[in-house]
């Protein structure tokens, strides 16, 4: 009787095998040896069922033998179909959940926006051939982008050596790998090359090509203030220049240019936005002057200050209602183990944060200078909120080289470390624009090239670029700098791991279920 038992399980591993051994052949493995292989394993064990319990086929005319036998083939059978069901509304649905850690497979906010806000069909065309590293990685990410933006964002994929007229085109080198992004068609397409892609470079490029002419920014020279490029940088100080935030300017579409105020009669009427970063000399009274009548007629301009510096637009400032505080801020709880490294993940609802405050983010003030917003004495038509402030914990140190405590008559509390002002600005003569705006930020050294590529800081620097230019859709979560790791895997591997997760393993833990269902039922 035992012999018998260990039969009928036998046999329904085998009844098992023979039924999904179609499903191997046309949808897990593609294999005919192995499907050819589970049959003949589960005619064997088939034929072992048989060969054990061949006393009881007699028996099957009895209603309960006939009765058990028919409920073992239903049960199988009910269990393999749910198994295949489910399998085909798996593939149907093609849900994906991003496991990873710096989710390499969900796009980024500012990669939806752009895709949802494309005017025309892009079409980016990869020159690579099959067997290149990339190739997989690439495949990837374009059907990320296609996904969101169906019949917006198409993509193929070129072998250079086999379609040599279309890479001349489009000046593809021989040997180079390359992918193309096209909008439009005939004489009136434009199209963009990139030697290298992620998510970031192909947001960019997109930006790029459905912009509407550029956004100039002048950054304002002449005082000190941190240099555009990195051979500017002082030996000691190689990283002391804004050479990565220009490259993110130019990627979403700006152009950066150095602006000096000297013998200048008025910002140039192209200028978007002007920036003054880092100032550590004196501004003279027609700079002054100038940079006024710039604001008055309907400017935009970001302020960045820092540490111990004075340029002497305190005037300029607290005309727009915000006066630059002396002494560091300092923040005994939010830190990054120094007290003077100041976080903040506190934002007011101003539309600059939202964004960050939404994710959670906190962004990192290395020696930030606080604000304090004026109520009086402001120009007409002045308006100023706070956009991001410490904790309840910060507070002003005046003497940061001796501690780094609070101390009588030291500003404590929610200081304030980022601003943002507007201006109405309609009745000027010779306007700009109907409404002036400006930003001011408690600490320049988050522009620099080492600090650059902290996400937070680099979102919130961006965003306020483009609250200020009024360019409300830059206002969002860009693609992070993600450290790819991947496991090249060839198409053999990926056929046995598919195989294993599909097939072997299902049927295993459904052939141990009725496995033990057999034996109980036999008790």
């Amino acid at each position: 009787m035992k012999a018998a038992h260990v039969g009928k399980v036998l046999g329904a591993f085998g009844l098992l095998l023979l039924l999904s051994s179609p499903f191997t052949l046309f949808i897990t493995s593609d294999s005919a040896v192995t499907a050819a292989v589970k049959a003949g394993a589960g005619l064997v064990l088939v034929g072992i069922y048989g060969a054990t319990n061949y006393r009881q086929f007699g028996q099957f005319a009895t209603r309960r033998s006939s009765s058990f036998f028919a409920t073992t083939v239903l049960t199988t059978l009910g269990v393999f179909a749910a198994l295949v069901a489910v399998n085909y509304l798996a593939f149907k649905q093609n849900r994906r959940w991003d496991l990873t850690q710096a989710r390499i497979h969900t796009l980024a906010p500012q990669t939806v926006s752009t895709l949802a806000a494309i005017p025309d069909q892009v079409r980016a065309i990869a020159f690579i051939t099959p067997a290149h590293a990339q190739y997989g990685q690439l495949e990837a990410l374009f059907a990320l982008y296609h996904a969101e933006a169906p019949g917006k964002f198409e993509y193929t994929f070129k072998d250079p050596r086999r379609s040599p007229d279309l890479a001349a085109k489009y000046q593809v080198r021989e040997g180079q790998t390359a992918v193309v992004l096209v909008r439009g068609e005939g004489e009136y397409a434009t199209h963009t090359l990139l030697a290298t892609v992620s998510e970031q470079e192909l947001t960019h490029a997109v930006l790029k090509l459905n912009a509407v002419g550029t956004q100039k920014v002048y950054f304002v020279t002449g005082h000190g203030e941190w240099p555009l490029d990195k051979e500017q940088a002082p030996p000691q100080d190689p990283g002391a220049s804004l050479s990565e935030f220009r490259r993110q300017l130019l990627q979403e579409g700006y152009t950066a240019e150095p602006l000096n105020l000297a013998g200048v009669q008025d910002v140039p009427r192209d200028a978007a936005l002007v920036i003054i970063a880092g100032a550590r000399g004196p501004y003279t009274a027609p700079e002054k002057e100038l940079l006024q009548r710039y604001l008055a007629s309907g400017g935009r301009m970001l302020y960045f200050a820092d540490a111990g510096l004075r340029d002497g637009l305190d005037g300029l400032l607290a005309e727009h209602g915000v006066q630059v505080d002396e002494g560091i801020v300092a923040d005994a709880q939010y830190n990054s183990g120094n007290p003077f490294v100041v976080l903040s993940l506190f934002y007011s609802d101003h539309e600059i944060g939202k964004p960050l405050h939404q994710r959670g983010l906190n962004v990192e003030f290395p020696t930030p200078r606080s604000l304090t917003l004026l109520r009086m004495g402001m120009a007409p038509g002045v308006q100023v909120q706070p956009v991001v402030l410490t904790s309840q914990y910060g507070w002003v140190e005046s003497t940061p080289e001796e501690n780094a405590v609070p101390s009588d008559g030291e500003k404590t509390g929610q200081l304030v470390l980022v601003a943002a002002v507007t201006r109405d600005t309609q009745a000027s003569p010779g306007k700009r624009f109907d409404e002036a705006r400006l930003v001011v930020m408690g600490d320049s050294e988050l522009l620099l090239d080492p600090n650059w590529g902290h996400e937070p800081n680099r979102n919130l620097v961006m965003n306020a670029l483009g609250w200020a230019s009024n360019q409300l859709t830059k206002i969002t979560i860009r693609p992070p700098d993600r450290e790819v790791s991947t496991l090249e895997l060839d198409a053999a591997t990926l056929s046995r791991i598919r195989f294993f997760a599909t097939d072997l393993m299902p049927l295993t833990l459904l052939g141990v279920g009725l496995a033990i269902w057999l034996s109980r039922r036999n008790k």
